[in-house]
């Protein structure tokens, strides 16, 4: 990882690779990022049809090792973590006293006291801060981390990742289920292989020490060009996430929004004990949450775009989190933030684009879902 100087973006390890590539490079999250390589479009269809692979070193990486990693994680999170079986992973929040999300993790348990968790690159300081200064508090036996920027992270995402990494690599794939991480070689090169992602399509996430990533990606590149494989931007992952009805820190979660406003109150353990944010989620809990996220199909010809007005009768209830023309369904859909007694499937809606109210309907969450075998 390169380090930037104050008010400087940094790279990533696959900075010169992404440049050799054509890509579109833009600020995000700190970092120089490829938005693109060619068309946002066909990045987006080869990761439903094929694989495409993407770069996410910025993402953040914090270990967490000892006798009482255990019992500090479960105090920082709201999902218990000490119900992970060894390789074995969970998508989990860390949230405030007031049950507002501080930043949306996946957490795996690598030993009996060895953990990783990673998060939003756009919150790996606040992370960071709140867990060392849980730690600092609650005099737990365990020992922080920050590997973020000796990390590499390489994802080959798509129905046809598996067999892609199956010809670089002698970790039985079988064996990783869904959420689910081995450590071993890929190409020759150590890393940690989970079975994870943000697109909705079956697809890998590959840890790797930050100087060995470039060497990676060639690899696995070069291995998934027989199978159609591209590289893939954000503008790509985000049209995927978006189908997928995976929520985005910053457009459907944030400090002024709590997990069950977000459908994903079945991530809060209430009943492991105590932990921070629990007294607020439980009163959410038992009340209701007073706001609910949804999914919009738009039935008039107009775009809803983040930030974008919902209105009920034309009234202003709430607002659009994310939106877009969605690739593989052809429809316009977005996600949206409204008054809970107002949220049902089949309810009308209206967004307002460019000043005018265009219809739209309430359909269920998520949008699209990968075809099973």
């Amino acid at each position: 990882m390169t380090h930037a100087p104050a008010g400087e973006l940094r790279r990533t390890p696959l900075q010169e690779i992404h440049r050799e590539l054509g890509a579109r490079m833009v600020p995000f999250a700190g970092y120089e990022m490829p938005v693109q390589y060619a068309s946002i479009i066909e990045e987006h269809r080869t990761v439903r049809t094929a694989v495409g692979l993407f770069d996410l070193s910025h993402m953040g990486e914090i270990e967490v090792t000892g006798e009482e990693a255990v019992a500090f994680l479960r105090h920082a999170l709201v999902s218990d973590p000490g119900a992970l079986e060894t390789g074995q992973a969970q998508y989990s929040m860390l949230c405030d006293v007031d049950g507002g999300i501080i930043d949306d993790l996946i957490v795996y348990r690598l030993a009996d006291q060895r953990y990783l968790v990673v998060c939003n690159a756009s919150n790996r300081a606040a992370v960071v801060e709140q867990l060392t200064a849980l730690h600092g508090r609650g005099d737990f036996g365990v020992q922080l981390e920050d590997r973020s920027d000796a990390t590499g992270l390489v994802a080959p995402q798509g129905p046809r990742a598996a067999e892609l990494l199956a010809s670089i690599t002698d970790i039985d794939l079988d064996a990783i289920g869904n959420y689910r991480a081995a450590e071993g070689d890929v190409a020759g090169i150590a890393c940690l292989v989970a079975r994870t992602g943000y697109t909705g399509e079956d697809g890998f996430e590959l840890f790797c020490a930050a100087t060995d990533a470039p060497r990676l990606w060639e690899a696995v590149a070069a291995a998934g060009e027989p199978l159609g494989a591209r590289p893939c931007g954000l503008g790509s992952r985000d049209t995927l996430r978006l189908e997928a009805g995976m929520p985005l820190y910053g457009n459907e979660l944030g400090r002024d929004v709590n997990p069950y406003e977000v459908n994903l109150g079945r991530v809060v353990k209430l009943e492991k004990g105590d932990f921070i944010g629990r007294s607020a989620l439980q009163a959410v809990q038992q009340a209701g949450p007073t706001r609910k996220l949804i999914g919009l199909r738009m039935v008039d010809n107009a775009i809803p775009r983040h930030g974008y007005a919902v209105q009920r009768d034309g009234e202003t209830v709430g607002h659009v989190t994310s939106g877009t023309l969605s690739p593989t369904l052809g429809d316009k859909i977005a996600m949206a933030l409204v008054p809970a007694e107002l949220a049902e499937v089949g309810a009308t809606f209206e967004v307002v684009v460019r000043e005018r109210p265009q219809r739209a309907e309430q359909v269920k969450l998520p949008f699209y879902r990968r075809p099973r075998d």
